[in-house]
């Protein structure tokens, strides 16, 4: 691979005598990588079902090379959303914000949801996840990565980090910030990056950085971790924007993360000599099997307050609980024919329904996040999308098939992976149903893979009627 003249002088100021070891990384070829969704299915179950072969990646407990010709992505385990495909060295800086159930968290520049799929998987449902992303068109990937992950508590937000500061002042326990930088440490991985380098870039994207974690930093709460991260060498977008934060906000602290063989630590001198610095981490090609990456974990000073919880929630549930022996919710979400539909759906479904969350727009049920969420911003999604009210029936979303078990659902058609009709239903096709799998019986049929939820059917007479998301179908 032909570097840029420019970018090899700076690398071997750099690097010095490593950088020949450097320069040979880019000779070798990439790697692959997976990631495996826990919301879902453990890691070691996993490693005993898929049929890849799999390596462990040393700094992420979930994480696994792959061989390319696995080909992972055309495999129905990738649509139960078992995994995410990810490359390795981008797998470690969700996994060192230390994100808890219950927990407040923004991945501020999100598509197309890498990272947030992690992030939202740590979070098992509890607590908020706001996945941002300033552009339009890469919100259609990102929710559909939630979506098939099985996240239940995200808000979808398209949005400039400036109104979402002036909306969430203080309110985030932990901030992911992995920033649009130059992505040097890409070239390899995708060649189109280094078609587009140019000098001048670096520059241009550390001014976008420095914006960006000014307004990440004012929707921290005091106490609350920060982790920024990049797919760049290049210093000023690195330790320089980590530096330049530092300097204008002293109640910032760096912070150790844990470590791997081959990681190296930041160093101060390239962000302007500022203390701490030596505890960001950087992952070089020739010292990791993986791309170029860099993060810092930055704390906010202070000890926030117990967060309140949403009045509007307790009101809810409230009023809920001194109707539930008569009703199942609250008379203003539905009509009553409305509500029998639904129920009638529900009454098969073992899922934690916060039924005080649920809110109807329009025909569509909603279960929304359990933390307060401000109005006035742009969003594509506000938590779990149930299904729509038609007239005479309640049909289920393809959302909650996946954030479905197999065992919470009264009627499932489990297919093995190497089901011809697996395919089928992935294609979008109908499904002849055999007597031994209930084909006497009809209604909605959660379709399955080895016991993981693919999406939905309606049994009619023997023949499975797909009901999976024409937009998500393979070819």
């Amino acid at each position: 691979m032909k570097l840029p003249e420019k970018f090899e002088e700076r690398m071997k100021g750099m690097l010095g005598e490593e950088y020949d070891q450097f320069a040979a990384s880019y000779e070798k070829p990439r790697t692959w990588g997976l990631r495996v969704n826990t919301l879902k299915i453990t890691p070691e179950e996993f490693v005993r079902i898929a049929p890849f072969h799999l390596k462990k990646i040393p700094w992420v407990e979930n994480g696994f090379y792959y061989r390319e010709e696995d080909r992972p992505s055309r495999h129905p385990y990738y649509f139960a959303g078992l995994y995410y495909l990810q490359e390795p060295s981008a797998m470690a800086p969700a996994s060192r914000l230390d994100v808890r159930p219950g927990e407040r968290v923004l991945d501020l520049c999100a598509a197309p949801g890498g990272k947030s799929t992690e992030l939202g998987a740590r979070l098992r449902g509890r607590g908020l996840l706001v996945s941002n992303d300033i552009s339009g068109p890469r919100m259609k990937g990102l929710l559909k990565n939630i979506e098939v992950f099985g996240i239940t508590n995200a808000f979808l937000t398209n949005e400039e980090p400036e109104r979402l500061a002036r909306r969430f002042p203080e309110y985030f326990d932990k901030i992911l910030v992995d920033a649009p930088c130059s992505g040097e440490g890409m070239f390899r991985k995708e060649p189109a990056m280094l078609e587009a380098w140019t000098p001048d870039k670096t520059e241009a994207c550390a001014g976008m950085q420095a914006k960006i974690l000014d307004e990440a930093v004012k929707m921290l709460r005091p106490g609350g971790r920060l982790l920024y991260s990049t797919c760049t060498f290049a210093p000023t977008e690195n330790e320089g924007s980590v530096g330049r934060i530092l300097a204008r906000c002293p109640e910032l602290e760096p912070e150790e993360m844990p470590s791997c063989g081959g990681f190296a630590p930041g160093a101060p001198e390239w962000g302007g000599g500022c203390p701490g610095l030596e505890k960001s981490i950087r992952l070089w090609p020739h010292r990791v099997n993986g791309e170029g990456h860099y993060m810092a974990l930055l704390r906010k000073g202070g000890i926030a307050p117990e967060i309140a919880v949403c009045d509007k929630w307790q009101r809810r549930k409230k009023d809920h609980q001194k109707r539930r022996k008569q009703e199942s919710f609250n008379d203003s979400l539905m009509d009553g024919e409305q509500r029998k539909l639904f129920d009638d759906f529900i009454f098969h479904v073992d899922f934690p329904f916060a039924r005080e969350r649920l809110e109807v727009r329009g025909a569509m049920v909603y279960m929304l996040p359990e933390a307060d969420i401000p109005r006035g911003l742009s969003f594509v999604r506000n938590g779990l999308l149930v299904g729509e009210l038609k007239k005479g029936r309640f049909e289920p979303s393809q959302p909650l098939a996946m954030a479905l078990k197999a065992s919470q659902y009264d009627f499932c058609l489990n297919l093995p992976a190497d089901d011809p009709r697996t395919g089928q239903y992935l294609r979008g096709e109908t499904l002849q149903v055999t007597s031994s799998e209930g084909a006497g019986g009809k209604g909605w049929r959660l379709v399955c893979v080895d016991g993981y939820p693919l999406g939905w059917g309606k049994l009619v007479n023997g023949v499975l009627r797909n009901k999976y998301l024409s937009g998500w179908r393979s070819n």
